[in-house]
């Protein structure tokens, strides 16, 4: 199944750095410097590219972040790892977060594109897939 075939898609992802499709996907959403946000058009062609620090509280800025990504209007989140909290946050605002073992977002973009990434459930909350 292709996610990506039937609308424009807004996705972030944590990482670790700031290098655009290169950046290093984060192991824990909350604790990730960056927030690499991601914008596909319809035939699945990436359009866009930002990368926002994440400055939450695990790094000495204000809020968690669920604070700071949902304001960003994400159609979808890519994780390693996720509390269960943020997972929670997501999901009651109807956002999908994908769980995957992608190193870099060049990977994770293209594994959800052609529909090998797996939902995240409760049952994955505290882990990271490696």
């Amino acid at each position: 199944m292709n996610l990506v075939s039937q609308k424009k898609m807004r996705i972030v992802i944590p990482t670790e750095d700031d290098v655009g499709l290169n950046s290093r996907i984060s192991d824990h959403f909350g604790r990730a410097p960056y927030f690499t946000v991601v914008e596909i058009d319809e035939q699945g062609n990436v359009i866009r590219i930002e990368s926002i620090p994440s400055k939450t509280e695990h790094l000495g800025g204000v809020g968690k972040g669920p604070d700071k990504v949902l304001p960003l209007g994400p159609d979808a989140i890519i994780v390693r790892g996720m509390g269960f909290r943020a997972l929670e946050r997501f999901k009651s605002a109807g956002i999908k977060v994908y769980i995957t073992s992608a190193i870099i977002v060049r990977e994770a973009i293209e594994l959800l594109k052609s529909g090998k990434l797996e939902e995240m459930f409760e049952s994955y909350c505290g882990e990271n897939i490696s």
